[in-house]
């Protein structure tokens, strides 16, 4: 790749009840390393689950959650982590949720942003949150390390969370138009691809050919059908516990609920007419026209 690329630049850490970014400062980065970035709740497991999978040709006995960890949450901290992720021999699948500005970015390394409507990603949160069990709180509020106030259980009524989400730039988790816009400004550098949740739902295998062009992954024709089962939702959440991390053990119901419905616009039935004008008019505001068409509807960058 030139030498003359303007590569991005870490200018901050970010931390919460769930970052610590400052692992990133000590990561050693491999030459096939894969990194997969989303803002939350927009095909991350998925993409895990598809790139795990090509990888290996196919195994349904991978544990893609233990394969491929969220390097920048703050559990387990960097000291237990970083070792686990430095021991490992086969091609790394990294996981991010932080804007690009609290990021270590590497030119030796693949990066994957999916990227999926703002609405449904609110309703995926709100399933995720709302079964999050004693577990998970206690992991992200007691644990040493923790900067910023504790996550609290959502509020019972959704239109109040997504008020709150609107309202105060992503509470309670982080903000999802800064994440949107940092990672959209570099989606031409020759070591980044945008993928679309839309897109993997209307063509998974074509999007999947896709992306295996870009990771320069070599598909076994043979195990083709194979693969594709083992992406495919109905199989991810028969097996969620193999794709979950610590196999749902931080959720009520199980590793099931994390994989939760796949699908779009259940927002529809909730938000008004005028809300949902609101949310439009404000990816416009936020993102320029461009980026939240494509946000909207997918279909390639």
């Amino acid at each position: 790749m030139s030498v003359n690329i303007a590569w991005p630049v870490k200018s901050r850490e970010l931390h919460s009840h769930h970052f610590d970014s400052t692992i990133w400062n000590d990561f050693k980065f491999r030459n096939n390393d894969i990194i997969i970035a989303t803002y939350a709740k927009s095909g991350t497991t998925w993409m895990q689950q598809i790139v795990a999978q090509m990888l290996f040709s196919g195994d349904p006995d991978l544990a893609v959650a233990e394969m491929s960890p969220w390097l920048d949450l703050r559990v387990p901290p960097k000291e237990v982590k970083l070792p686990q992720v430095e021991a490992q021999t086969h091609r790394r699948i990294i996981k991010t949720h932080l804007p690009l500005d609290a990021l270590v970015y590497s030119p030796k390394a693949k990066y994957i942003y999916i990227g999926r409507d703002g609405r449904d990603v609110l309703w995926s949160m709100y399933n995720h949150h709302l079964n999050a069990n004693q577990a998970w709180y206690a992991a992200l509020n007691d644990t040493p390390g923790r900067v910023g106030p504790p996550i609290e259980p959502p509020p019972a009524d959704i239109r109040q969370y997504w008020r709150d989400w609107m309202d105060r730039d992503g509470h309670p988790f982080w903000s999802f138009w800064e994440n949107l816009r940092a990672w959209w400004k570099i989606r031409e550098l020759p070591n980044v691809l945008f993928i679309h949740f839309n897109d993997l739902k209307r063509d998974m295998p074509g999007e999947m050919r896709r992306i295996a062009r870009f990771l320069d992954i070599p598909l076994d024709e043979a195990r083709w059908p194979a693969i594709l089962e083992y992406c495919s939702f109905d199989w991810m959440k028969k097996n969620a516990a193999k794709s979950v991390p610590l196999g749902g053990a931080f959720w009520d119901g199980g590793a099931e609920v994390f994989i939760n419905k796949g699908i779009n616009g259940r927002w529809r039935d909730t938000l008004t007419a005028d809300e949902s004008a609101e949310y439009e008019a404000r990816t416009v505001r936020e993102l320029g026209p461009e980026c939240a068409r494509w946000l909207a509807y997918g279909h390639g960058v």
